[in-house]
Formats: structure tokens, C-alpha cells, sequence
């Protein structure tokens, strides 16, 4: 094969790294170099020296390892065979990003779980040649922008979604505001992403959030959407969720013309409507819709121990917030009579430990009940014991997978495969792999 007179780069304009096609060089070859590119030579695996912008003669005074790889002359044209690679330095600012599926998140402010999407772009640079051809290319010949997005892809697909969780929950922010905080999550994203490119020698020139959208077909965003959208119409007009329920009440007792209480209830709602569901009118008639029942007579009421509603005593279910306040009764025996849940010894509220056989009390603070050691929930009121996060103590609830206060991830992975698992598991349920003080 004919030894090459002149290299120089043939590629496209997309293109990050290129391999010249032949190998068969030799002294006095000339090397031709772009502004805004390098060239690398490798031999035996290994690279020479890196070439700036440029013509460049390949002599042995030039390049001294030369001396040691030719040792037959031919008439002062030494033919050798070596690698020649090109590396685009310029700035590309217009690689797009995005999530081929969509991710499950927490809205911290409402609680829901919704599938988010996003989309994006990001503007890389070639800051170390070397680096960057031995760690990331290979022995591909080219290394266009699409390798870029195929090889980073996992990288960005991660840190994207716990960056919007990550941010989400320390800023308190609901999925449905996230957009007004694009700018911010972008800066955010970037200084995560940053640090592991450079590690290959690309330098992150920018990181851009376009959009996070969340499908509006959800059924979990479509009832949140009318649950905000009827508090807005209350909140312009004037009144609450359980002023709404006493004039439902109201209306209701008002249409049933066998009732004592119709043209009462009626004038009562006409009134309440003409003062423009005031306070004062809403809350007197409320209280008496509760105490008259259809037949017109009166009878005995009771609050709810949970939103504190007045309701016949009668009634099994709360009208308002539908807490069943059968319950109570069993919660206010307790209380009366709190017991040790290991030897069922009468014990007091005071106690520390059991006076009969020094077991360690544990009492709910609700409803006095002696939690048994271990239990995530009281077995009498059902209230969730806190648990306290891992990095800066906090009592968070046991339902959150983020810390509202550090924003800590408190979801647990297999060391081996990466599956979640419970605090519980000794075995992980995808691999089967031994957890550790898990």
C-alpha cells in the first residue's frame, strides 16, 4: 500500500471524533489540522503527542517516540503504520435529551404519585482529547452526536428524574408549579450531571430543562386539577368545603315536604343565600340541620373525633369527612383503661415500664394504646408512628419516600441488582441476594 502524502480530516460536521482511514504514514507525511480541532497519534495502542490547529510534517525531530518505532530507512523516507485521530473541539450546543418513558413521582405538596416526561437539551465540548478517546470512543472510527446521546443516556435519564424529586421535595414544590422552576432546575441538573462528563473529558457547556409535562388522561391528575379548580371557585366566592356540605344539608332537609323542618330549612337557605353564605347563617342552620331530623324531631348529637363536625348520635359515619366514629368508643376505653401489650397488666398513662413485667412502654400519643415494638401504626386509632431520617433526624411520616427537610432519599435499594426493597426483606425479592442489616 502507498504511503500517504497528506492527511487531513474528511468528516462531517457533527461529528466528535474520526479516525483518518489509513495507517500507512511515514516520515515527511503532512498532517493537516482545522481550527477548533486536534489530531492524536497513537501507535502500538498507545498515544504519541497531540497536534493543534495546523500543517504539521511528521519528522523524527518533531515527534522524538519516531525514533524509537522506525529503525529501517528508506532513503530517508521512513514508512511506519500508525492512527491518526481527529477531535472536534468546537462548541455543540443543540443535543437533545428526554425521557423515552414515563417517570413515577411524589407530588410532595398533595401526595399523589403522577407520570412525569421531560425534555431538553444540553451543549457539550471536547476539553481533554486524550481523555476522551480512551476512556469514551474506543476503537469505533466515528463518534458522532448520537453517540454522545446513546452513551449518556442512562446518566441523564437518572439523574433527571431524582433531580426533579430531589427538588420537588426540598423546595415543597407541587408537579403542577414545576414549570415556573425550569430555570432553576436546569442549573440544579447541571452541577449533577457536570462532574461524571468531565470524567470522560467532555466539559458540560450548558444543561436546558424545555419541559415537564405530566398526561392529562391521568386519573390521579385529572382529580387533583378538579379538586383545585373547585377550591378556587369556594375561594372566589367566599366559602369552605364544610359550609357547602350544611347548605347541601340545608337544601336537602328544604325539598323534603314531608318534613316539620321544610319551611323552616327553606327560609333558613333563602336567608343564607341572600346574605351571601355568611358565616353566621351558615353555622346556625348547620348546627340545627344536625339536630332536626326528617320527621321533625329533635335528638341527641355527638362530634366527630376527627374533623369535629356535629352529628346525631345515631349515626355510625361521619357526614363531613366520613370517619367512622365507632371507633371512638374502642379509643376511649383505652384511655380509660390503657393495658401492657405484652402481659395485658393494667398500667398508666404515666409509666414508663410495665409495673408488672418491665416491659418498655411504648404509648401512642392519640389514644394511650401500648404500641407493640416494631409496629409502623398504633392497632387501636391507626396513627403512624414517625420515623426519623438517616441523614438529619428528622420525624418525617412513614409514607414519604423524600425528607421534607434535607431531602434525602429514604427508599431502599439491593446492593446487587438495584430492585427496592422493604425494611423488612432479609432477602431481595428480584435476585434473592442476602441483605445486610436490612
Amino acid at each position: 500500500m502507498a504511503i500517504v502524502d497528506v492527511v487531513k480530516y474528511n468528516g462531517g460536521p457533527d461529528i466528535f471524533a474520526w479516525k483518518y482511514p489509513s495507517e500507512e504514514l511515514g516520515t515527511w507525511t503532512q498532517l493537516i489540522v482545522n481550527e477548533s480541532q486536534e489530531a492524536i497519534l497513537f501507535k502500538g495502542g498507545k498515544a504519541l503527542d497531540i497536534f493543534q490547529s495546523g500543517r504539521h510534517t511528521l519528522e523524527t525531530k518533531n515527534i522524538p517516540f519516531l525514533n524509537k518505532i522506525i529503525n529501517l530507512p528508506f532513503g530517508g523516507r521512513s514508512p511506519f503504520t500508525a492512527e491518526v485521530w481527529f477531535i472536534n473541539k468546537a462548541f455543540n450546543l443543540d443535543i437533545k435529551w428526554g425521557t423515552p418513558s414515563p417517570i413515577q413521582i411524589q407530588d410532595p405538596k398533595y401526595g399523589i404519585f403522577a407520570p412525569v416526561r421531560s425534555h431538553g437539551a444540553f451543549g457539550i465540548q471536547i476539553e481533554d482529547s486524550k481523555k476522551f478517546i480512551v476512556k469514551l470512543v474506543g476503537t469505533v472510527s466515528v463518534f458522532d452526536k448520537n453517540s454522545i446521546t446513546k452513551y449518556f443516556k442512562s446518566l441523564y435519564i437518572t439523574k433527571v428524574k431524582d433531580s426533579i424529586s430531589e427538588y420537588l421535595v426540598k423546595n415543597k414544590i407541587s408537579i403542577l408549579e414545576i414549570n415556573a422552576y425550569i430555570d432553576e432546575l436546569s442549573s440544579y441538573m447541571k452541577e449533577r450531571i457536570e462532574p461524571i462528563m468531565s470524567d470522560y473529558g467532555v466539559s458540560l457547556v450548558n444543561f436546558y430543562v424545555n419541559d415537564i409535562s405530566v398526561p392529562e388522561e391521568d386519573p390521579a391528575i385529572k382529580k387533583l386539577k378538579d379538586a383545585l379548580a373547585r377550591k378556587a371557585e369556594m375561594d372566589i366566592i367566599g366559602y369552605n368545603y364544610q359550609q357547602e356540605r350544611s347548605f347541601d344539608t340545608l337544601e336537602g332537609a328544604a325539598k323534603n315536604t314531608g318534613s316539620t323542618a321544610a319551611p323552616l330549612m327553606g327560609a333558613g337557605l333563602g336567608l343564607g343565600m341572600g346574605l351571601g353564605m355568611g358565616r353566621t347563617v351558615g353555622d346556625e342552620f348547620g348546627g340545627i340541620s344536625q339536630e332536626i331530623t326528617t320527621s321533625g324531631n329533635s335528638t341527641a348529637t355527638k362530634k366527630c373525633s376527627n374533623c369535629h363536625a356535629t352529628m346525631p348520635s345515631t349515626q355510625k359515619f361521619c357526614g363531613v369527612c366520613g370517619f367512622d366514629t365507632s371507633k371512638d368508643s374502642a379509643v376511649e376505653e383505652t384511655i380509660l383503661n390503657p393495658i401492657c401489650s405484652k402481659c395485658n397488666a393494667k398500667i398508666s398513662s404515666k409509666d414508663k415500664f410495665c409495673p408488672e413485667c418491665g416491659n418498655k412502654l411504648n404509648l401512642c400519643p392519640k389514644c394511650g394504646t401500648d404500641i407493640i415494638e416494631g409496629s409502623s401504626s398504633c392497632s387501636k386509632c391507626g396513627y403512624e408512628i414517625p420515623k426519623k431520617c438517616p441523614n438529619c433526624a428528622s420525624e418525617i411520616p412513614s409514607n414519604v419516600k423524600f425528607c421534607p427537610e434535607c431531602g434525602t432519599s429514604l427508599v431502599k435499594h439491593c446492593d446487587n441488582c438495584n430492585a427496592v426493597i422493604d425494611e423488612t426483606d432479609k432477602f431481595c425479592p428480584e435476585c434473592g441476594n442476602k441483605l445486610g442489616g436490612n
